[in-house]
Parts: structure tokens; sequence; C-alpha cells
């Protein structure tokens, strides 16, 4: 994001006149999730300052600050303490949804460990490739794939709902050649160990805030 950046974490960018992080809030909010745990690190005032305890926006946030940046599978380690035992959904901080698709998220039946978000046909190189059975189960997710790698029409999409149990794979994680602890790296495990991993194609329009051109077509 270039100088856009020098100031704000990129979460705190606005989008259509607010930071791309209350637009997440808000989404979640209207799927009545009402306690939140904000990972920060780079800029973390900022995030604390316009957020604080929640109440303005009507709900609870808690934080947890990210000390090294060794990748998305540690990341979900520091929200360990804040799940327990319950059930949660999990966004990255520059991914923007259709508000409906959060209260298909939030719906875990007892018998999936995890739902995938995925759009169909986005560059995966930029991301990871899911594959699917023929229930639209995830049966592989490979992290930026190489050309010569097996391909999936299937792009992670990069909002999540999991159980606990996947703190058991994610303190299993070895670095990846990324030099990474890789979160992807724990739910193709999750799925290869026989839990039952279901992948969610978002409805309406997605999108990655990467990048300076995908911030000015949003805004456009």
């Amino acid at each position: 994001m270039r100088g856009l950046t020098n100031e704000l974490p990129k979460p705190m960018i606005a989008v259509r006149g607010k930071p791309i992080l209350l637009h997440i809030i808000e989404g979640l909010c209207a799927a009545c999730v009402g306690q939140f745990l904000i990972i920060v690190g780079y800029r973390a005032e900022v995030i604390r300052q316009f957020f604080g305890d929640g109440a303005r926006h009507g709900v609870r946030i808690a934080y947890a600050t990210q000390e090294e940046q060794n990748g998305t599978g540690k990341v979900v380690e520091l929200a360990r303490n804040f799940v327990r035992q319950d059930p949660f959904v999990l966004s990255y901080g520059d991914i923007l949804i259709e508000p409906e698709n959060y209260r298909r998220l939030v719906a875990l039946d007892c018998a999936t460990e995890a739902i995938v978000s995925v759009k169909r046909n986005e560059d995966v190189s930029q991301g990871g490739a899911v594959f699917v059975n023929e229930r639209f189960e995830l049966v592989d997710l490979r992290e930026k794939p190489q050309p010569n790698e097996p391909g999936s029409p299937w792009y992670n999409a990069g909002v999540y709902a999991f159980r606990p149990s996947i703190f058991e794979f994610t303190a299993r994680l070895e670095l990846s050649p990324r030099r990474e602890y890789e979160l992807t790296d724990a739910i193709r495990a999750l799925a290869l160990s026989g839990k039952k991993v279901q992948a969610f194609e978002l409805a309406g329009a997605w999108a990655d805030v990467r990048d300076p051109e995908i911030l000015a077509k949003l805004n456009r």
C-alpha cells in the first residue's frame, strides 16, 4: 500500500468512507457476534484509539499483540485463551465480503470442525488454492501454488469459522518454505485428519484490499 500505510495499519484504510476493519466488525455484529479479539501489531495505537473497548460500536473488544511477524498460523494461536471452548469466526483484516455471508459462517453445524470461504476463478498465485470433493468439503489446500502444480478454480477467500480443535493443528506447525507458520497448513492437516472442513462459496462482491489499484476501484 506504499505511503498509505505510513501512519495507518492497513485494516484502518478507508473504503467507502470507513475503515476496512469497521466494515468487518459491523458485518459480524449484524450476524449476532458480540465479542471480538483484534490482533494488532504495526501502528496498534491507531486501532486501539478508534475502537476502544467496543462500547460505542455495540460490541466488546479485546486485543492481543503479535510481537513477531512469523505467519498466520501463530497469529491464530494468540486467540486460544480468548476462544476457550467456543467456535469462532476469523477474518483477515484486509478482506471485504457482503455482510450476509457472515450469517452463514457463524452457523457452524455440530458435524463440522471448520468452514473455509472460497471464491471462484481468482488468481490462486496470490493466495491459496482450495480443493474440494463432491460434497464441497475441503480435501486439500495449497498456499500460493506454482504453475506446475495441480490447479483448482477455488480461491481461499480469507474468512473462516473454526472450532477450538484448530489449535491442536496450529501448535504442530513447522516453518513453511516462506519461513512462516501458515494457517493454511493447519487447515490442511485438520482436513487430512478426517475432520470435516466445509468449503463455502461467498455470495456477492469480495475484495482483498492488497494494493492501491484495488482500493481505488472500491472507492470509485
